[in-house]
């Protein structure tokens, strides 16, 4: 069962997808050098589904990425506006480096200020895949400050994000602004994740999922079953970013669930079993285990934790349970 724009602007139409079961805790985590605390809060109560799936390929690095019968996880880093010099980002991007081994369990990126990127890109060589925090959609012009998908390209960049809540709420990036930059950037042969969640405020009224289908649907407009090869999601529900609080693996695996439910109808059972969608939220080596445990839950945007290499290093070799 589906969310309707309609549930959205709170109008009796259609059915919840999310109806009352056992309720679930979203989790706040702190973490000291001898202690860790954690409170509950309850949530919304929602029903958790696990569609089982088998799937061969999924949105690469490259076109290398073999998956041998499961998608094969991606481990990202967003940065922002960090660190504060190049000599920083260069001891930072040497140590995520070299916590990048033959074994680690996934794909790896780092999404990186502008100025970094070619730095940490020789720096990383072909061990982390480096992208850019963001892009605008026009290609040149009187276009102050902005950064066009042809520039990054013409560095090397394959990767740049999309409809971060933060560029969402300080820079007022609207629904179709976030659009514009996707069908940008696979017009020009690049990749994306379009990051969707929720506030705090639709988090409390059961609407996760809704909003992120309709966040999935307007960003993904005109991007075509062929190109989704070249699109990766990411669920950050806003209320957990920066935070401290995480949400479930149960809660995070009901709301991917939904999302692949939505991509399935927008181009394909095929296409949904074979798209990964990330986890992000304030996560942290202490989570990172349970969450990418979940069979809908494909990897992980890091915000805080990516800024030490130790934190993110244990992130990128989460232990497989």
């Amino acid at each position: 069962m589906k969310f309707s724009l309609f549930s959205v602007l709170g109008l009796a139409i259609g059915t919840s997808a999310f109806v009352s079961n056992p309720t679930q805790k979203l989790v706040s985590t702190t973490t000291t050098s001898t202690s860790t605390t954690t409170t509950s809060i309850t949530t919304a109560s929602i029903t958790s589904s696990t569609p089982s799936s088998t799937v061969a390929t999924a949105g690469a690095i490259g076109s290398s990425t073999q998956l041998f019968g499961k998608r094969k996880p991606f481990i990202t880093g967003n940065w922002k506006l960090n660190p504060a010099t190049k000599a920083e980002a260069i001891s930072l991007a040497q140590d995520i480096a070299a916590s990048v081994q033959a074994d680690s369990p996934g794909d790896v990126g780092l999404f990186v200020p502008f100025p970094f990127i070619e730095t940490v890109m020789k720096i990383c060589g072909d061990k982390v895949t480096v992208g850019a925090e963001m892009v605008t959609p026009e290609m040149k012009g009187a276009f102050t400050g902005g950064i066009s998908p042809s520039m990054l390209k013409s560095i090397g960049v394959q990767w740049a994000l999309a409809g971060h809540s933060e560029r969402r709420t300080i820079n007022k990036e609207s629904d179709e602004y976030i659009n514009a930059q996707c069908v940008k950037l696979i017009e020009n042969g690049m990749s994306v994740i379009l990051c969707i969640g929720e506030t705090i405020d639709e988090y409390e009224l059961n609407l996760a999922g809704a909003i992120c289908e309709v966040q999935l649907k307007k960003g993904l407009s005109g991007i075509s079953k062929e190109d989704m090869s070249r699109v990766a999601i990411a669920y950050e529900p806003v209320w957990a970013i920066g935070t401290g609080k995480v949400a479930t693996p149960e809660f995070a695996q009901t709301v991917h669930a939904q999302i692949r439910e939505t991509l399935a109808e927008m181009y394909g059972k095929d296409i949904a079993d074979t798209t990964r969608i990330l986890y992000g939220g304030s996560v942290s080596p202490d989570s990172v285990d349970g969450l990418l445990a979940k069979p809908d839950i494909d990897g992980a945007l890091v915000g805080g934790a990516s800024l030490s290499g130790e934190s993110f290093g244990r992130i990128i070799n989460f232990k497989q349970v």
